[in-house]
């Protein structure tokens, strides 16, 4: 029985000396502790003097015992009161966490209460005590120390502050002690920093290096100016030269004021981006110089370094993929041309029948074209940042402007590989196109262009000359040439004979009118008052200006014979009977130029 007593005496004063040991600790962290929350603790009540046995204590902290009034020591059925606490597994209160900062450097960053005192108002008083501490310019020697709630740091044997097991950041899976660790390594860098902001020969230093730093930057930035005026001058001199040698059809490709301009504004741009870089490395410099402003030097240098160190590494890691998609391209380039030079042999040997030099060059653009998006497919999920939302969103949004703004031009390329692919039209071809007359001088995806002779070139869309009927006079000529026809009206009671011949007659003496297939005239049509003949003959000049002046010089003709052999170019209309009837008679039938037939 004494013996059961005796242990629990001991344990009661084990958990007395644990609660002593947090309020000393709470005292030391928030301050003086009220007696109602000392008596709430455990601990003795107002009025109370410092205990005899301060073993359980932590060094540098404030004790407190009870007075000579106040029992020794609790009676034996009385519970003592225990620490429930849990380091590993106490929640930490929703509260805004807040950094220990030191000589203008963070050194701990608090994420919890520590009884009741939010951890703003721990980080106040830890910078308060620390602020203390150096003042009294002591050794600096920074130690801890393990206490039931955490790790207690000291500086010079003072309490500095505590960092409780909820403090850590456990979603980065840290520990206490690697954040004790870290938080020391930190603190001994501001001491030392505190000390040397005080030393006179290290505020020489860095004002040293403040004036090498300009120096060099000044050196720099004359340095770069003079390269970049000599560069100027070449870069100028080779623009002129660029400019003179590239040239499209006798026609400068780039024009010489505005290429000078844009290689004066990329130059502009290049110094401007030179200077930023070498202001930014010395602000750097002079912020590393000094003590206070160190940690912004490096946040500078860090900063910078960083984005390099990021970019780099992106671009290594697109290493390999990007390497993938330029061999993807290479080898649609070497398919293309590979295709194209078998088509080009194919069409000069006729074995392929659809293929001909007219069908050769959208058959060509068509597989060229049909290589490069396999490739593109096949590509791009090898392209830096196609796995990204920003390309995917990009990729949507083009795919959308082509479906609903593209649907005409498809239209009107399908409608031109129509006419291209069944030699519907082919150029250099006469035609007539919905009233438009003249000669094909293009023929392409989206529209055909043909020139009417008089000045014009119209550009016709293909859906429209799909849509419409096409008269080709070039078609069933034999050999080179188009065909020329010319419609007139004469009364009946002109020889239809001398008609004929009058006509033909007049084709011959046209220049450029063939003989071989030689010139015809058909009647078209029987009217009330006259019939209606058209001369149809063929012509050799290929080009569009020849071909109106020989329409021209073919009208001037038909007046003329018509003028020789005194019949009038008239087309009569009746309002009565005429006094004799408006016939040939047979001694008229074939009157000169026409001859009686046998």
């Amino acid at each position: 029985m004494d013996a059961t007593v005796t242990g629990m005496s001991a344990d009661r004063r084990a958990a007395r000396r644990r609660c002593v040991a947090i309020a000393a600790l709470a005292a030391a962290a928030l301050g003086p502790i009220p007696a109602a929350a000392q008596s709430s603790g455990g601990a003795p009540a107002a009025g109370a003097t410092p205990l005899h046995d301060a073993s359980s204590a932590p060094r540098g902290l404030p004790v407190t015992a009870p007075t000579a009034a106040a029992p020794a020591r609790a009676a034996p059925e009385a519970s003592a009161p225990t620490l429930a606490i849990d380091p590993a597994t106490a929640p930490a209160q929703a509260l805004p966490e807040a950094s220990v900062r030191v000589f203008n450097r963070t050194i701990v960053v608090l994420r919890a209460p520590l009884f009741g005192a939010p951890p703003s108002e721990r980080a106040t008083r830890a910078q308060r005590l620390i602020a203390e501490t150096l003042a009294q310019r002591g050794p600096g020697r920074v130690s801890t120390e393990t206490h039931p709630l955490g790790r207690v740091v000291r500086i010079d044997e003072r309490f500095a502050f505590i960092l409780q097991f909820v403090d850590v950041d456990r979603e980065r899976g840290e520990s206490v002690d690697d954040a004790v660790t870290a938080a020391v390594a930190r603190l001994e860098e501001a001491i030392a920093a505190s000390r040397e902001s005080r030393d006179l020969a290290g505020l020489g230093w860095g004002l040293a290096r403040v004036a090498a730093a300009t120096a060099l930057a000044a050196l720099l930035v004359w340095t770069s100016g003079v390269a970049l005026r000599a560069a100027a001058r070449r870069l100028l001199q080779a623009a002129d030269v660029s400019a003179n040698r590239l040239r499209v059809g006798g026609l400068a490709l780039l024009q010489r004021d505005r290429l000078s301009a844009a290689v004066r504004r990329a130059l502009v741009t290049l110094r401007w981006a030179l200077l930023v870089l070498i202001a930014y490395h010395w602000l750097s410099s002079v912020l590393l110089g000094f003590a206070y402003t160190r940690p912004w030097g490096e946040q500078l240098n860090g900063f910078l370094l960083g984005v390099l160190a990021t970019l780099g590494l992106a671009a290594l890691r697109a290493l390999p993929d990007l390497l993938v998609a330029v061999a993807i391209f290479a080898l649609a380039a070497a398919t293309a041309r590979a295709a194209g030079a078998f088509l080009a042999r194919a069409a000069r040997a006729g074995s392929i029948g659809w293929l001909d030099s007219d069908t050769l060059g959208p058959t060509r653009r068509l597989v060229t074209i049909g290589l490069w998006l396999f490739a593109l497919a096949m590509a791009y999920p090898y392209l830096p940042g196609s796995d990204t939302d920003a390309f995917r969103g990009l990729s949507v949004l083009v795919g959308l402007m082509l479906s609903l703004g593209g649907s005409s031009l498809v239209g009107q390329a399908a409608s031109g590989m129509v006419l291209m692919f069944t030699r519907t039209l082919r150029v250099g071809e006469y035609v007539r196109i919905d009233g438009n007359e003249g000669t094909i001088v293009g023929l392409g995806a989206f529209s055909t262009r043909i020139r009417t002779g008089m000045g014009e070139e119209l550009s016709l869309p293909n859906a429209m000359v799909m849509s419409t009927v096409t008269r080709n006079y070039s078609r069933t000529v034999q050999g080179p040439g188009f065909v020329l026809s010319t419609d007139l009206t004469i009364g009946y009671d002109t020889p239809w004979r001398q008609v004929h011949a009058m006509l033909i007659e007049a084709a011959r003496r046209t220049p450029g009118v063939l003989t071989d297939p030689p010139p015809r005239v058909v009647q078209t049509v029987l009217s009330d008052f006259y019939p209606e003949y058209r001369l149809i003959c063929q012509a050799i000049p290929a080009a569009p200006s020849p071909r109106a002046e020989v329409m021209s010089a073919l009208h001037a003709n038909v007046q003329d014979v018509f003028n020789e052999y005194g019949v009038q170019i008239m087309s009569p209309h009746y309002l009565g009977d005429p006094d004799q009837p408006k016939v040939v008679p047979p001694s008229r039938r074939a009157p000169a130029p026409a001859h009686e037939p046998r």
